[in-house]
């Protein structure tokens, strides 16, 4: 009985997520959710979001996304994918596209994806062939010797931003058919980040060089 009323506290204890029913009279629009608004709506969403459709509020990001697309190598499930579909949603990436296994593991996007475009792409070969009709530049994200490093290029404001899996990184075909390939200097005694944090800087630098206009070092 005890154990029973200690965790009731700690259940009470714990902060709510979200936002109750409405109260008042309900909003006018064809964006808002009737069953949120009765229920409450206890989603992952931003504050300008609550209450309303799913499907509007994908609307409403599709008006304003960004021009850089990611793309991940799926070859092994890589557990990472997750990850990076969430933060390519927090930077509210065009697209993002799985290229390889069509399954990946969703637990990491925390139910991102269902806001996120997602495309696969069974093979390099048809990803390239996507990528060069829609006149995107190939950008891949890895340390090979010709690699660049990100803190000093110019990136493409039309460009896909390609990952390979945790540990052996992009394929060589990847490499080859990249504009450039860069890498994140690193200052620890490892050779390598993790691919999700690599992603996420990537990104990042995308938005502060397209989004800030803050251009890169010399």
């Amino acid at each position: 009985m005890q154990e029973d009323a200690d965790g009731a506290a700690e259940a009470a204890a714990r902060p709510e997520v979200g936002v109750g029913p409405w109260e008042g009279e309900w909003p006018e629009g064809s964006h808002w959710d009737p069953e949120l608004l009765r229920e409450g709506d206890r989603r992952n969403v931003a504050d300008k979001y609550r209450y309303w459709l799913h499907e509007a509020i994908v609307a409403d990001l599709d008006t304003r996304r960004h021009d850089f697309h990611i793309a991940i190598e799926n070859w092994q499930h890589d557990l990472n994918i997750g990850t990076v579909v969430r933060t390519a949603n927090a930077f509210l990436a065009k697209e993002v596209h799985i290229i390889g296994r069509r399954r990946w593991n969703r637990r990491g996007a925390m139910v991102t994806d269902r806001y996120q475009h997602v495309r696969h792409h069974p093979t390099v070969e048809d990803f390239v062939a996507w990528a060069e009709a829609e006149g995107l530049a190939i950008i891949g994200i890895d340390i090979f010797p010709d690699s660049v490093q990100l803190e000093t290029y110019d990136l493409p404001r039309n460009c896909v931003l390609v990952f390979g899996q945790e540990g052996p990184g992009l394929t060589e075909e990847v490499h080859a058919a990249a504009e450039a390939t860069l890498s994140i200097e690193q200052f620890g005694s490892t050779r390598s980040i993790n691919a999700a944090s690599a992603a996420s800087i990537a990104m990042h630098a995308w938005i502060r060089r397209h989004v800030f206009g803050q251009r890169p070092l010399p």
